[in-house]
């Protein structure tokens, strides 16, 4: 998948109406593109490697065969796909084995579709970075993996009380955005990088920004209002 290219997406999901709703809104929310669509686990492996997407997005209670096989038998064949779970199930025997074999991501239905935006961002975000090569540091590691340093003023965002409206996981994907950019960033392309929209990105940047782990850059065009871009503390990283 060339840098630019949508994430390519396998939709694995035995409720054909929740199976279009997934298609319609991952399609609105960002870079991603939903090649191939199955109702069970069986025909969903069959076309995972046909198609061979960057992403399945797998459903756990099916007929035929269920998600918790179809992932099992994904890591056996080595497949290179990654995995988000979008279920009801649960328990926490499913949520741990579905974690073991590798998903990126677990979502419990019902959700909120900011949820998914999220898990999305986060995940075409940690591709991307790990796709440029090259060997990373602890600190690098930790905002790739947790939106955050593991201490300093980023990772401290998580343990501080946010203010009404904000929520922790939001805060570490926009964190773990910012920290992928190489430059400084407005809030109308950080919504469009992360999948939320720009008031709720522009409440967060103004947030990071007062806390020190974004820097302001006020840019000045020709006509209209200036433009505030931000970009990453470098004391932060």
């Amino acid at each position: 998948m060339g840098r630019n290219e949508p994430t390519r997406i396998v939709l694995i999901e035995d409720d054909s109406m929740v199976l279009e709703i997934h298609r319609q809104f991952i399609e609105k929310a960002g870079p991603y593109k939903v090649i191939g669509t199955a109702a069970n686990g069986h025909d969903g492996m069959e076309m995972l490697r046909r198609l061979k997407p960057e992403l399945a997005i797998l459903d756990m209670y099916m007929p035929v065969q269920d998600g918790l096989t179809t992932l099992g038998q994904l890591r056996q064949e080595q497949l290179n796909i990654d995995v988000i779970a979008i279920t009801a199930a649960n328990d926490p025997e499913t949520i741990r084995r579905v974690l073991q074999l590798g998903a990126v991501d677990y979502i419990m239905k019902p959700f909120q579709f900011e949820r998914v935006k999220q898990a999305l961002a986060q995940y075409t975000a940690k591709r991307g970075r790990l796709a440029d090569g090259g060997s990373l540091s602890q600190t690098e590691l930790d905002r790739l993996l947790h939106g955050r340093e593991h201490s300093g003023a980023a990772g401290n965002q998580e343990e501080q009380e946010l203010p009404k409206g904000l929520q922790a996981m939001t805060l570490r994907q926009i964190i773990a955005f910012m920290g992928e950019q190489d430059g400084s960033r407005s809030a109308e392309e950080v919504a469009e990088g992360t999948g939320l929209a720009r008031v709720t990105a522009r409440r967060y940047l103004e947030y990071l920004q007062k806390k020190g782990v974004l820097l302001l850059d006020v840019q000045y065009g020709g006509v209209g209002r200036p433009v505030n871009r931000y970009k990453l503390n470098d004391n932060t990283r």
